[in-house]
């Protein structure tokens, strides 16, 4: 179904989630309102409920008002077992990430954040930088199980034998992003965003288009920027189309690297007339340098991007958005659940995700 507000247009692409939250968290007790009912009641992420009830900066008084207002309606109030589930060894969680400084990964952590908070437990970050980093925080060797409970992976897999060393320890597992067999999963089907991606653009009756993939240098190995020009590849296909090799750049998931990245690809001898950017962050710098060529989004060149990133309606980017915070916060409910002994789903859930259209795509240009 699809919807428009304000100029924006909403094709929503999936709606598989809709009783997640229960099924991740369902222990044996009368249903309770949680962070992510107030959160969705209210219309904001789990983290603004989060920061608004425990009267934290950065919240506008009148967001905070409705926050409060929707919580008392709900009669929403933290886990009254909080305290029980908290008192393990440490009573902390830990989210492990690659990138502290990052939009999605500083998303992700919010939303975690505010469950964790929710059920009593204190909160640690620790940022990693390659996957040996990572293997070597999850070796029986380090003692995590000295400073935590429970461990979020936020886009890096656990070996199999790392997690049986991590259960044996004593310490509870999810993941987001990624997916270790038999342990709680949050994730987004990145296949599915590259193929949404082409056919919005092929739709538009663009025939050559670039790609600003977030690979490059890196030392993780993500699958998602793989998953995604799969599936960019295989939308094109679907359409009788062919992604050219020259018209695909990487931006490493940043702002400098999509600017670059755009310049890149408009100097090409047939530049594109349309582009996917894997990141908001890296359709906003490719938004700079259309700009510094007085090419005109939308117009000269279209431009989609993945994330919808809170400036994007700033600058009426057409994205895939994707619910960042809530899968930060499906991985926590469903970590302390696992601790507090209730069972959890062990294939990974599905995030949803939601082409929204605004203004930096539109039809081929007439010379094309």
């Amino acid at each position: 179904m699809d919807e428009t507000t304000n100029g924006t247009t909403r094709h929503r692409a999936s709606s598989t989630v809709d009783a997640t939250t229960s099924d991740l968290a369902t222990a044996r007790r009368p249903r309770r309102a949680t962070i992510e009912d107030v959160a969705s009641a209210a219309g904001v992420s789990v983290a603004t409920v989060s920061r608004a009830l425990r009267n934290l900066p950065n919240v506008a008084p009148s967001t905070r008002e409705r926050v409060a207002e929707v919580a008392t309606s709900l009669n929403y109030q933290p886990d009254p077992a909080a305290s029980r589930l908290a008192a393990g060894r440490t009573g902390t969680i830990t989210v492990l990430v690659p990138h502290l400084s990052s939009w999605y990964f500083s998303h992700v952590i919010a939303g975690a954040e505010a469950v964790s908070a929710e059920a009593g437990y204190d909160f640690l970050v620790i940022g990693v930088g390659t996957s040996a980093e990572c293997s070597r925080l999850l070796d029986e060797r380090y003692h995590l199980e000295r400073r935590t409970d429970g461990v979020v992976l936020v886009n890096m897999p656990a070996t199999d034998d790392e997690a049986e060393s991590l259960r044996s320890r004593g310490v509870a597992l999810a993941t987001v992003g990624s997916y270790t067999k038999g342990y709680p999963s949050v994730r987004v089907d990145d296949f599915a965003v590259g193929v949404i991606a082409a056919h919005h653009l092929v739709g538009l009756g663009h025939h050559r288009v670039g790609l600003i993939t977030g690979q490059g240098d890196d030392p993780m190995n993500f699958e998602v920027p793989q998953l995604r020009h799969a599936g960019f590849v295989q939308g094109l296909a679907d359409l009788q189309h062919q992604l050219d090799p020259d018209l695909v750049a990487s931006g490493d998931f940043g702002i400098d690297g999509g600017l670059e990245a755009m310049a890149h690809l408009m100097e090409q001898p047939d530049p594109p007339t349309a582009v996917f950017a894997m990141s908001d962050e890296m359709a906003f710098g490719a938004l700079m340098e259309l700009e510094r060529r007085a090419l005109r989004p939308g117009i000269d060149i279209s431009l989609i991007g993945v994330d919808d990133h809170e400036f994007a309606r700033v600058v009426a980017l057409t994205t895939i958005s994707q619910q960042v915070a809530s899968q930060g916060a499906l991985a926590a409910r469903a970590l302390v659940a696992s601790m507090a002994g209730a069972s959890t789903p062990t294939e990974p859930v599905p995030s949803p995700v939601e082409l929204i259209v605004r203004g930096t795509t539109g039809p081929a240009p007439a010379e094309h």
